[in-house]
């Protein structure tokens, strides 16, 4: 004991020993809990990714099977504004449902707020009802090449509507999908002229509705998402459309008109109910 004082040693109490077995502990507590942290926050991210990537590959998939059946229904329907009211009517019933059953909160809105909607609806009714037009008319690939033109028409009406001026960087890099889409146009096989302007009418109800939205600002409530936002306009569309369809083509759908038009009955509702579904699910 003499010598271990002579060198500045001391034995450490039991106390002390215990003491440092305890904050030994807790440090490497602290670390596997920093660890596991870590681990968990990767987790999510990672998760957060795959869903991701799983809403990506669901919207190509709808927007696929939409593109593909609606096609097929309109070479033997030629009648746009009759389908495009039932693909509103089916995606009413689809938000209804939903609405119904507690899977999406139902929403809590004004009529102010109705009425700030209601542009909305009339400019997505009809892009919806352009587009079906030009699907029509002409192939599936030049009516997408022609809606290739939207970002153009979305810098041409901010610019007009909301004093968003662009840089010369994006109207330079406007310049290649102008000059892709005329020469696709002037070289296309199934041009006609119905066919490019509706879909040229589609890009700019749909970007006067996106310059809309923007200069509203609508004041949201707590329950009105963006996916309740897009169910109240799909509703909104289908009145808004009902009274057209019957005004100018008439409700052409019926089992009789379809029978007597030679048109397998069964064939076409499938068809028109599938790209219906897809139509809703991919636009959400």
């Amino acid at each position: 004991a003499a010598g271990l004082g002579r060198i500045g040693l001391v034995p450490a109490s039991p106390e002390q020993e215990k003491r440092s077995d305890c904050l030994v502990a807790a440090a490497a507590s602290g670390k596997a809990a920093a660890g596991e942290e870590a681990g968990e926050e990767s987790g999510a991210a990672l998760a957060k990714t795959l869903q991701l990537g799983v809403f990506f590959g669901l919207w190509y998939l709808f927007n696929i099977y939409f593109n593909i059946y609606n096609k097929q229904v309109l070479k033997v329907f030629p009648f746009p504004i009759n389908i495009t009211t039932v693909q509103f009517a089916v995606g009413t019933t689809i938000s209804l449902f939903m609405w119904a059953t507690g899977i999406l909160k139902r929403p809590k809105i004004s009529g102010a707020q109705l009425l700030a909607i209601l542009p909305l609806a009339i400019v997505h009714t009809m892009g919806n009802l352009f587009t079906n037009m030009s699907l029509g008319k002409v192939a599936v690939s030049f009516t997408h090449t022609i809606k290739a033109m939207e970002p153009f028409f979305s810098v041409l009406l901010s610019a007009m509507f909301l004093g968003e001026l662009p840089t010369p960087w994006v109207v330079l890099s406007l310049l290649p999908i102008v000059g892709g889409v005329a020469l696709a146009s002037i070289s296309e096989a199934s041009f006609n002229w119905a066919g490019f302007l509706s879909a040229m009418a589609s890009n700019v109800t749909f970007q006067s509705r996106n310059v809309l939205s923007k200069k509203l600002m609508l004041k949201k409530e707590a329950s009105l998402d963006n996916i309740n936002l897009f169910s109240i306009i799909t509703v909104m569309s289908f009145f808004l459309l009902a009274p057209v369809t019957l005004l100018t083509e008439g409700v052409k759908v019926t089992p009789t008109f379809l029978q007597s038009s030679g048109l397998n009955l069964q064939q076409v509702y499938t068809r028109s109910l599938i790209a219906a579904f897809c139509f809703h699910a991919y636009q959400q």
